[in-house]
């Protein structure tokens, strides 16, 4: 069993908690420090948007690439808010409700991060929706996405729900990261099953511990990352959260905080639980009854 000093090292486990050297998020081919994912959408402004990704210490934005999805009611496009050199973009395909308008969209992405010369044009996170109401995953569609964009050379980070055959069909079809839903997009209802996730996590890393697994929608505050991360999590993906949130910088410095020490609780190994208590003080020492009883007379 490795200890935390054996994890970081002695100049590691005295840096700030924000500035301290974790180890690397792996996905594909792409390497973050950073375990939080921040899209993109949902704002008040582009403006609000640039200030929580810089807040959150993100090294990842999702964007939806749709072509109507870019741009504002001004006509202004996202694009110009994000800064392209500091962050790898996760194009996504929300808003697909079918594998081929999935697949064309993903195409459509890797066009647009081609031309930006930014490296997320190798990627794309895979949204295929059952319907527009519940906003669940359309297994079916979703598998048959991720095989032809894997055949096309994408590496696919598969949104699904919690259902573990699901997930590990997945990343049997060769998904580099699977991202189970917490609970339904934009619901804020947080880890609703935390049960399906440990059986994700058990079934998905049970031959290949470093196989990434991203808890993806449903989040609705920071304690919700916190847990997603304790329960075994290599990251999550939210939105909503913040951009929904009364003070969405405020917000995007909690998720920031709370994906750091989820991490670092999970790393710690922490302690049993028991029944009943046990004292933190050791009992050898204390004053003798016969003492106290004495002082009384």
């Amino acid at each position: 069993m490795s200890t935390m000093r054996e994890i970081l090292s002695e100049s590691e486990l005295n840096q700030d908690l924000h500035t301290r050297d974790l180890p690397l998020l792996r996905i594909g081919s792409f390497e973050l420090r950073s375990r939080l994912i921040l899209g993109s959408g949902r704002y008040s402004s582009f403006e609000v948007m640039r200030e929580a990704l810089h807040a959150s210490g993100a090294e990842c934005v999702t964007v939806a690439v749709r072509r109507e999805k870019l741009h504002d009611s001004d006509g202004r496009n996202i694009l110009d808010y994000i800064d392209t050199n500091r962050y790898i973009l996760l194009p996504n395909t929300a808003g697909c409700y079918d594998a081929d308008t999935a697949v064309r969209c993903a195409r459509m992405g890797r066009e647009i991060l081609l031309r930006l010369n930014n490296p997320g044009a190798k990627w794309v996170k895979l949204e295929v929706l059952g319907d527009n109401r519940t906003l669940l995953p359309d297994p079916v569609e979703t598998l048959r996405a991720t095989e032809r964009l894997v055949r096309d050379g994408f590496q696919v980070l598969c949104y699904t729900s919690d259902d573990p055959i699901i997930a590990k069909k997945l990343k049997t079809a060769g998904a580099v990261a699977v991202m189970p839903a917490g609970s339904p997009i934009g619901s804020g209802l947080g880890i609703a099953n935390p049960h399906n996730l440990q059986l994700i996590l058990e079934l998905l890393k049970n031959d290949d511990s470093e196989f990434p697994v991203v808890v993806d929608a449903g989040i609705g505050t920071a304690s919700d990352v916190t847990i997603a991360m304790e329960l075994g999590a290599d990251a999550v993906l939210l939105n909503s959260a913040v951009a929904k949130a009364t003070y969405p910088v405020l917000m995007a410095q909690a998720m920031r905080a709370a994906s750091e020490s989820g991490f670092l609780a999970r790393m710690s190994q922490r302690m049993g639980k028991s029944r009943y208590g046990s004292a933190s003080s050791p009992e050898h020492g204390q004053i003798a009854k016969w003492l106290v009883n004495e002082s009384e007379q």
